[in-house]
């Protein structure tokens, strides 16, 4: 594939998966549900282990670029079994948020529509909060952004700059705006991760919050595109960076302006009411639009790195050839980027059954965040095992390479352990829907059993060098 990614490239590409005004606009309405008053404390506390294991990353790409990267990364350091687990649920994870996405992005398509008084369409009265509607919406969107992804990384990345100018800029500036103008008293007490209600919500709001830093790991996905690897890092650090001040900075504002009841209450429109607070249409819209472009964003910022670790998979042998064929004018896993916008597509589909806008995000935040945590873990455990012997030879570089990322996978694990347990024990029935936590289990276990599965044809039936040697493959020599 074609080297044509600088660092700001990158950068584009990390915050753009990120999707922080995404996060920001339902994120912040799901979480303050669950801390209170505390969305600003609960964003930098999970910032802690992410940025600890973005260290193992950023340490990990520079030794061995590679487009699987935590798949390959942990198949070659940890088991075979594990890398290819860890490839298996980032992908389908990844897939799930796409399909869901759509919804978001449909949802926000509509909500525009009738802030411009457009409330109906042939006789079909538009509602933000239809799944069918917001999801049909969407796919457009999907389908568009997957072909933009065909033509090249650098095309999507040139693409993404200047969608991130305007949502920065609209954020920026209605949330400064909302902090100066805002009724609701502030209180330090709002970063104070002591003050959460209880360790349950502690949990909870973690993994969401988790959840909304996800996605900074796309560039390392793209590093055998990246211009120099180190740049790769430097994207994802510069991208984690800015995600951490914008969700303090949004999630003060947020609460200057809001009421606990109306923050958790409007939850996916709660930038658009937002917006509506501080402003007179039209620059109330702003804030919508900004969402809207975040979402579609995301949507072709996801395809990317997930087309990447399939050619990676195929490329190992563990799937097959069809995803390992490369566009040949526009040197992209073109095959690979359509086949995953397909899975996405199927999937929105099937996402109908659950009947509203809200408990679709609810239920796909709580279940993958579980799984991010996983992946997320064992990449660092990884680097750790990896670069073990800097404890002795470079303490400097090793609080970076090992002593961070292992903190980091601890928090992590102990911390989707324990919400696995709460949403176990939350239930004694199980039910289709968002609230039931046995549901919310489901999710997770298909995926992983799905790749256990995957994994066993792959290892006995196609007889994949990646497990005969215990080692993923890779275009690199380094180590």
């Amino acid at each position: 594939m074609r080297k044509s990614l600088g660092v700001w490239g990158g950068v584009a590409i990390a915050a753009s998966s990120t999707a922080a005004t995404t996060s920001v606009g339902i994120g912040l309405g799901l979480m303050a549900a669950i801390v209170g008053l505390h969305l600003p404390a609960i964003m930098l506390l999970a910032f802690l282990p992410i940025l600890g294991i973005a260290g193992g990353y950023g340490r990990l790409v520079r030794d061995n670029p590679n487009a699987g990267s935590s798949y390959s990364w942990v198949g070659r350091t940890l088991s075979p079994w594990l890398g290819f687990l860890t490839g298996w649920v980032n992908v389908v994870g990844t897939v799930v948020f796409m399909a869901y996405t759509t919804t978001v992005t449909g949802s926000a398509i509509i909500q525009l529509l009738g802030q411009a008084s457009v409330h109906s369409v042939a006789g079909l009265r538009l509602d933000p909060n239809s799944t069918v509607q917001s999801t049909c919406l969407g796919l457009a969107v999907l389908i568009g952004a997957a072909l933009v992804a065909v033509r090249g990384v650098h095309h999507a990345a040139a693409l993404q700059k200047w969608l991130l100018i305007f949502e920065y800029a609209v954020l920026i500036a209605f949330c400064g705006y909302g902090l100066i103008v805002g009724d609701q008293p502030f209180s330090l007490d709002w970063f104070n991760p002591f003050a959460i209600p209880s360790l349950s919500a502690l949990a909870q709001g973690m993994v969401l919050a988790v959840f909304c830093y996800w996605g900074f790991e796309s560039i390392f996905s793209v590093s055998e595109e990246v211009e120099d690897p180190r740049d790769a890092s430097r994207g994802g650090f510069i991208a984690l960076t800015v995600m951490l001040l914008l969700f303090l900075f949004c999630g003060t504002a947020f609460q200057r302006v809001l009421p606990l009841d109306e923050l958790a209450d409007n939850g996916a429109q709660g930038l658009a009411y937002f917006g509506e607070k501080l402003a007179d249409q039209p620059l109330a819209a702003l804030p919508l639009i900004a969402l809207m472009f975040s979402a579609a964003a995301s949507l072709q910022a996801s395809v990317i790195p997930t087309a990447r670790g399939m050619y990676a998979m195929g490329r190992d042998g563990v799937l097959g050839r069809v995803w390992t064929r490369v566009h040949p004018r526009y040197e992209t896993p073109a095959a690979g980027t359509l086949l995953i916008t397909a899975f996405a597509v199927a999937l929105a589909l099937l996402s109908l059954v659950i009947p509203t806008v809200n408990d679709v995000i609810y239920a796909a935040v709580n279940s993958i965040g579980i799984l991010v945590a996983f992946y997320y873990a064992l990449t660092a455990i990884a680097a750790a095992v990896r670069f073990r012997h800097l404890l002795r030879t470079s303490p400097q570089e090793a609080l970076r390479a090992v002593v961070g990322p292992v903190l980091g996978a601890v928090t992590l694990l102990a911390v989707g352990a324990y919400l696995a347990w709460t949403f176990y024990d939350s239930a004694d029935h199980f039910e289709l829907s968002a609230d039931n936590g046995w549901f919310a289990l489901l999710i997770p276990v298909l995926m992983l059993g799905s790749g256990l599965l995957v994994a066993a044809w792959a290892r006995w039936g196609r007889r994949a060098p990646y497990f005969s040697r215990g080692y993923g493959t890779s275009p690199c020599t380094a180590d």
